[in-house]
C-alpha cells in the first residue's frame, strides 16, 4: 500500500521500503527535481534555459518537469535542442518523438545536425574511422555542437537528462582511467568556473534513478523510442553499467553510496582544480585541455 494515502502503489522507491501510488509518486518526483534546482542553484528566474533533447525518456522527462517549473515564471525562457548525428534509422525515430512532444507542449525546438555542421553524418564519419570507438567520436562532436549552438542561442545554462545511474557510472569510469580532473567537472552543475565560451550543463534529474525516471515517463504517457543506439554496445560505459548493476543487485545502496560520497568530496575537487588554466584551441578558439581540441583533430582526420 502507498505510504501516504493507502492506495495501490505503482513503485517501490529504490534503496527504500517506501511504496507510492501514482499521485504521490509524481508529487515526490517533481519535488525532488525542484529541490535539486533550488539547492544547487541550477538556474535563476529570467534566464534562458536550454534542454538537450534526444527523444529518450531521460531528456523528455527533464523537459517536461522543467516546463512545469518554468512556465508559471513567465520571465524565464525554455528552449529544447536536438542534435541529429545521422544514425539511421535510430536518430530519425527519436527526433520524431522529440518533435511530437514539443509540439504537444508548446515548447520551441531547435534541431541541428552533424551533416550541416561537419559536412558528414556520424554513419559516414565512422566508415572512415573504423579503428575507433564510435561513442568517443560521437560524444566529442555532439558536445562541441551543443555548446556552439547554446552560445548562438544565448542560453544561460543547458540541461541534460543525466541521472543518478549515469553519474555513478561516470565517476567509476574516471576512477578506472585515473582521470580525477574530469570528475572535478561533474556534479548537478558541471564545470569548475564560469567561462564565456562554455554554457554550463545542469542535471535536474541528478538524484533520481533510471527506475524512477522510467516510471515517471510511463505514468505521464511520454512516448519514447526504446531501441538503443546501434553503436552503444561498443562503449566502455556499457561494461561499467553492467558491473555496477550487478553490484547494486547484491548491495542495493551501492549507487546511492557512490553519489553521496562523491557529493561530499566534490567541493574539495573543484577547489583543487579551480586554478587550472583554461586553454583555447589554436584552430577554432573553443575551450579545450590541449593546443588543439578533440573536435578539430577528428575533423582533420576525416578530410
Amino acid at each position: 500500500m502507498c505510504k501516504n494515502c493507502k492506495l495501490k502503489p505503482v513503485i517501490k522507491l529504490p534503496n527504500s521500503n517506501i511504496s507510492l501510488c501514482k499521485t504521490c509518486f509524481l508529487r515526490y518526483f517533481e519535488r525532488k527535481v525542484r529541490k535539486t534546482v533550488r539547492q544547487y542553484k541550477l538556474f535563476k528566474k529570467g534566464q534562458h534555459v536550454g534542454v538537450a533533447v534526444s527523444g529518450g525518456k531521460d531528456s523528455l522527462t527533464t523537459l517536461k518537469v522543467l516546463n512545469k517549473i518554468i512556465k508559471p515564471q513567465r520571465t524565464t525562457k525554455l528552449t529544447a535542442i536536438s542534435i541529429n548525428e545521422g544514425i539511421k534509422p535510430y536518430r530519425n525515430k527519436t527526433i520524431a518523438h522529440a518533435e511530437k512532444f514539443c509540439k504537444e507542449n508548446d515548447i520551441e525546438l531547435k534541431i541541428f545536425s552533424f551533416e550541416e555542421a561537419y559536412k558528414k553524418t556520424l554513419d559516414k564519419i565512422l566508415k572512415k574511422k573504423k579503428d575507433t570507438i564510435p561513442c568517443s567520436i560521437c560524444g566529442v562532436l555532439r558536445r562541441y555542437l551543443l555548446n556552439k549552438k547554446a552560445q548562438e542561442l544565448k542560453l544561460d545554462v543547458l540541461a541534460t537528462g543525466h541521472n543518478l545511474d549515469d553519474e555513478a557510472q561516470t565517476i567509476l569510469m574516471n576512477q578506472f582511467r585515473n582521470n580525477v580532473a574530469a570528475s572535478a567537472r561533474l556534479g548537478p552543475i558541471t564545470g569548475i568556473k564560469n567561462n564565456k565560451k562554455f554554457v554550463r550543463r545542469i542535471k535536474p534529474l541528478y538524484f533520481l534513478t533510471e527506475k524512477e525516471i522510467m516510471t515517471y515517463a510511463i505514468l505521464n504517457k511520454i512516448s519514447v523510442e526504446h531501441s538503443r543506439c546501434p553503436y552503444s554496445k561498443e562503449a566502455f560505459r556499457d561494461e561499467v553499467r553492467a558491473t555496477l548493476n550487478n553490484l547494486n543487485k547484491k548491495y542495493p545502496s551501492t549507487k546511492f553510496s557512490i553519489i553521496n560520497s562523491f557529493i561530499e568530496m566534490l567541493p574539495l575537487l573543484k577547489k583543487n582544480y579551480k586554478k587550472s588554466k583554461i586553454n583555447y584551441c589554436n584552430n577554432c578558439e573553443e575551450p579545450c585541455s590541449q593546443e588543439t581540441c578533440q573536435t578539430c583533430k577528428i575533423l582533420e582526420g576525416i578530410k
